[in-house]
C-alpha cells in the first residue's frame, strides 16, 4: 500500500470510528448510560464481531490490516494525555483527616483484590481454557486482582452528576476514593508487568533497576527542572502547554522502552508536573490535553471494542463470566459500602458509595488493553473481561434508581440521592466529558 493510499484509509477510518462512537455514546446518554458503553458498542459493531460478517470484505476494506498500528499509535498518545492529566490532578492530601475516605479507599482496594484474586484460584481450570491454555500463575492471578479492584473516575464522575449526588457526602467520598484506589492499583499493575516479563532473571533485574533509575531522575532531575521552568520570572504569561506534552510523551515512551506501557510514564509525568504556587493545577495547562486527549479517546474506545471477538467464546466461556461479574459487584458493593459503615457512614449512604465504586469503564479498558498487549490474557479472557467492565458499569444506574426512596419520606440530609433543591450549589463539578476526567477546580468537598 503506497503512502497516499495509507493516508486515505486512515483519515477515512477515523471519520467512521468517530462518527459512529459519538453517534452511540449520546445514543447511550439518552437511555441514561455513560458514553463510553455506546463507544464499546460503536467498537464491537465495527470489528469482527459483527462487520466483520457482512459480506463483500466490508470490514477489511475499511480496516485493512496495514493501518491497524497507525490508530493503535494514536489511541496509545490519546491514553498519554489522558493519564498525564490524571496524574496532574492526583492530589492525595484528600486522605488527610478523612476517615471515611481512608477507609472506603482501603478497603475498596484490598477487598476487591482478595476477590479477584479469589477467583482465579477457585477456578484455575475456567481461566486456563479462557486464556488459551496457558496455566495459572502468579502473573495472571494477580492481574485478575487489579482488573477487579479498578473503578473508573472519570465516568463516576459522569454518573455522579447525572444522578444528583454531586456535593453529597456519598458522592464525594465514593470522588475521592475512587482517585487513591485507581492510584493504587499504577503501582500493582506495573509490578505485575515487570514480573511477567519475558527472558532470564538477570534481564528481569536489568529491568527493575533501570526503572528505579529513570524514577529517580524523574524525581530528582527533571521535576526540579520543572519546578524552575514554570516558577522563574515571567513565567506567568509563558505556554507551559509545549513543555508538558514533550515531558509526557517522554517519559511515556522511556516507560515503553522498558517493557512497560506508555500510561505509566504518562502518570508519572503528570505526578511530577509542578502545580501553581497555590498547589492548585493550572487550568490553562490542564484544559488543553483533556480536549486533545478527549477528541482522541474515542479511538481507543472503539479499537477496544474491535479488539472483543464474541464469536470465539464458548459455553464454559459464559459461566466463567458470571463467576467473573458476580466477584466484580460483590466485592465493589460489599467493600465500600462495609468499609464505609465502619467510618460511620449511614447505611443507605454507604450502599449509594458501594455501588458508585462498582463503576469501571475507561480506567478498566486502560488495564485491559495492558494486559492484553503485554500478553498476561488473551483475547478471550480480554473479551469477557470487557463485557464484565460494560456490564458493571451499565449496572450503576438502575442500582441506585433501586436505593432511592419514595418521595417526601426521606429525612433531609440522610439520603444519597438529592432532591432539586439539593442539587442548587454543587461542590463536584466533573466535566462535560464522561471520557474525560474532571477539570482541576472540580475537587471534592471536605467531609462534613
Amino acid at each position: 500500500m503506497s503512502t497516499d493510499s495509507l493516508v486515505t484509509h486512515v483519515v477515512a477510518a477515523l471519520a467512521v470510528v468517530i462518527a459512529a462512537s459519538h453517534a452511540l455514546g449520546a445514543a447511550a446518554r439518552k437511555l441514561g448510560q455513560p458514553s463510553v458503553i455506546g463507544q464499546l458498542f460503536a467498537g464491537i459493531a465495527l470489528g469482527p464481531s459483527l462487520l466483520g460478517l457482512a459480506p463483500g470484505r466490508v470490514y477489511e476494506t475499511l480496516f485493512p490490516e496495514q493501518i491497524q498500528p497507525i490508530l493503535t499509535a494514536l489511541a496509545q498518545v490519546a491514553l498519554v494525555f489522558f493519564l498525564f492529566a490524571v496524574g496532574y490532578e492526583l492530589d492525595l492530601r484528600l486522605l488527610r483527616g478523612q476517615g471515611a475516605v481512608t477507609a472506603v479507599s482501603l478497603g475498596g482496594f484490598a477487598i476487591p483484590m482478595l476477590m479477584g484474586a479469589g477467583v482465579v484460584l477457585l477456578f484455575p481450570g475456567g481461566f486456563t481454557s479462557a486464556n488459551g491454555g496457558h496455566p495459572v500463575d502468579a502473573t495472571l492471578t494477580l492481574y485478575m486482582a487489579v482488573a477487579l479492584s479498578i473503578t473508573a473516575v472519570p465516568v463516576l464522575a459522569s454518573i455522579i452528576r447525572d444522578q444528583g449526588l454531586a456535593g453529597s457526602r456519598p458522592g464525594t467520598i465514593a470522588m475521592a476514593s475512587a482517585g487513591v484506589i485507581d492510584a493504587l492499583s499504577w503501582p500493582v499493575l506495573a509490578v505485575v508487568l515487570v514480573g511477567g516479563a519475558h527472558g532470564s532473571a538477570q534481564t528481569w533485574t536489568v529491568r527493575v533497576a533501570l526503572l528505579a533509575v529513570y524514577m529517580l531522575v524523574m524525581l530528582f532531575a527533571v521535576r526540579p527542572l520543572l519546578v524552575w521552568w514554570t516558577h522563574r520570572p515571567g513565567a506567568l504569561m509563558a505556554n507551559h502547554v509545549p513543555v508538558a506534552v514533550a515531558v509526557a510523551l517522554g517519559s511515556a515512551g522511556a516507560t515503553s522502552a522498558l517493557g512497560l506501557h506508555v500510561i505509566f510514564g504518562a502518570l508519572l509525568a503528570g505526578i511530577i508536573m509542578p502545580r501553581q504556587r497555590d498547589g492548585v493545577p493550572d487550568n490553562q495547562l490542564l484544559r488543553p490535553l483533556q480536549e486533545t486527549g478527549g477528541l482522541l479517546l474515542p479511538v481507543f474506545f472503539t479499537l477496544s471494542g474491535m479488539a472483543v471477538e464474541l464469536g470465539g467464546l464458548r459455553m464454559s466461556d459464559l459461566l466463567l463470566l458470571v463467576v467473573i461479574c458476580a466477584a466484580a459487584i460483590v466485592g465493589k458493593v460489599a467493600a465500600g459500602s462495609l468499609s464505609a459503615r465502619v467510618a460511620r457512614v449511614p447505611w443507605r449512604d454507604s450502599l449509594v458509595i458501594g455501588v458508585l465504586l462498582n463503576t469501571r469503564g475507561l480506567t478498566e479498558l486502560i488495564v485491559l488493553n495492558v494486559g492484553l498487549r503485554a500478553g498476561v490474557i488473551g483475547e478471550r479472557l480480554y473479551a469477557l473481561l470487557v463485557v464484565m467492565a460494560l456490564l458493571t458499569t451499565a449496572a450503576t444506574g438502575p442500582l441506585l434508581a433501586l436505593l432511592r426512596r419514595p418521595a417526601g419520606t426521606s429525612p433531609a440530609g440522610h439520603t444519597g440521592i438529592r432532591t432539586g433543591a439539593q442539587k442548587a450549589a454543587p461542590d463536584i463539578r466533573p466535566g462535560p466529558d464522561p471520557g474525560q476526567p474532571p477539570t482541576a477546580d472540580a475537587e471534592p468537598a471536605p467531609q462534613p
